[in-house]
């Protein structure tokens, strides 16, 4: 299941009257990436020319015998251990009749009542902006089939069943299962409920709205019975342990990870969220960065440098590398957080080394007592009238003051060093 679309449902729950609980599903078809078809040795290439990449065996003619890709089973059983899922140790294929332009077989290969998982779950952090706190969403299935689609879902309601295709983005998602509501709420408070019938809908992106596609067959419809020419799929321990152990660091134990570093939820969803981010924030620790310095540069200035120039994490130019070593130089009282950013923008714009940038610019900080507070009575002694009135009460005249001698040092004078030194200049009355 797509975890970002688990949002756009959350949001929506939130609309729906209090008179009604509108009861969603998702049905994600997920694309393996194996090199071949699931029950041939046919080659999978998404994109294809049509009928290039067929066999006997996916035209269904006699005698032709599916074999089962075993690499589909290795990543049924990944998926069903990273969504908390039951394996079944014993499962087995059936045949789902039905005639559909794709199917020259005049059935498809897919599982019915004993699906490879099952009654998992999956957790997930509510953001903020929809009221914050934790949530779990149950799992029904797993199962192993042939690209075409059907949606099953146990009738634990009263009400009728619509399910809704055409759906290619999260935000068509939402606009669909609004609409849908909207439409099933009206009928049913205008006493029409006898208009909503088990069915699939089309969303018109163009019209905003769902148009009736086909009514809903029932499970009798498709006469399911067991898949005779494919063996049962029998599991080891051995084999799902192995598995398990191979599996990468799953979306709640990310978020888990960071939050132990310290970071707020809002850092952690931001980071944790996005594959790519999270890499680049990963890669940017290891070099020895603080967890909330990086955290606060990837979610302002980097964010807002891709987001204005329209690009991704793996676009900018900026490496992890050079982001901890720019952190360490502020850090390091090398150069200062101003001319930092400087850098930054440099750095995300056109690449580069931060040594060299700042041995090129001259920017090292200056943080010579002496050197500061010649500045600072340089500034002093041009501003006369500024002294007279900071020394009569008006002190927010220190932010003045401490811009000018930026401005002689060419942002480059230590700002602590700085302050520290222009409070005793300007509080002295010699």
């Amino acid at each position: 299941m797509a975890y970002n679309a688990l949002y756009f449902i959350f949001a929506l729950l939130l609309k729906i009257p209090k008179d009604y609980e509108a009861v969603i599903g998702i049905e994600t078809h997920v694309q393996l990436s194996t090199l071949t078809k699931a029950f041939c040795s046919c080659p999978y290439s998404y994109g294809s020319f049509p009928n290039s990449s067929i066999c006997p065996v996916c035209m269904g003619l006699p005698g032709a015998l599916p074999v089962l890709n075993s690499k589909v089973i290795e990543f049924a059983v990944k998926l069903g251990l990273a969504l908390n899922c039951n394996l079944a140790f014993n499962s087995k294929f059936d045949r789902k009749q039905y005639f559909y332009p794709d199917l020259p077989k005049g059935y498809q290969i897919s599982q019915f009542d004993v699906p490879i998982a099952a009654a998992g779950f999956l957790d997930v952090d509510i953001p903020l902006e929809f009221g914050g706190g934790h949530k779990r969403f149950g799992i029904t299935r797993v199962h192993m089939e042939e690209d075409a689609g059907k949606l099953m879902h146990a009738e634990n309601g009263n009400l009728s069943q619509v399910e809704v295709k055409n759906l290619n983005s999260f935000a068509s998602m939402s606009r669909a299962i609004d609409f849908e509501i909207s439409r099933q709420v009206l009928l049913h408070s205008q006493g029409q409920e006898d208009q909503i019938v088990q069915e699939t809908r089309l969303w018109e992106e163009g019209s905003q709205r769902t148009i009736t596609m086909r009514k809903k067959e029932g499970l009798a419809d498709y006469r399911y019975f067991p898949e005779p020419d494919l063996p049962s799929v029998i599991l080891s321990q051995e084999y799902v342990d192995a598995i398990q152990n191979c599996l990468p660091e799953l979306p709640e134990e990310k978020r888990r990870r960071y939050e132990k570093m310290g970071l707020g939820m809002q850092d952690v969803l931001f980071l944790a969220n996005d594959k790519n981010i999270a890499e680049f924030f990963d890669a940017t620790l290891a070099k020895g960065a603080d967890a909330k310095l990086v955290a606060n540069w990837i979610m302002s200035d980097i964010a807002a440098f891709m987001k204005n120039e329209k690009l991704t994490i793996n676009n900018i130019k900026l490496t992890p590398e050079e982001l901890s070593e720019l952190i360490g130089s502020i850090k390091g009282g090398i150069i200062s957080g101003k001319i930092g950013k400087e850098i930054l923008f440099e750095l995300l714009a056109k690449g580069g080394s931060v040594k060299e940038l700042i041995e090129k610019k001259d920017l090292v900080q200056i943080a010579d007592p002496v050197e500061i507070e010649k500045m600072v009575d340089k500034v002093i002694a041009e501003n006369p009238k500024q002294v007279e009135q900071y020394r009569g009460g008006k002190t927010k005249l220190q932010g003045f003051f401490a811009g000018q001698v930026m401005k002689v040092s060419k942002g480059k004078a230590n700002p602590g060093l700085l302050n520290k030194i222009l409070l005793v200049k300007l509080n002295s009355k010699s």
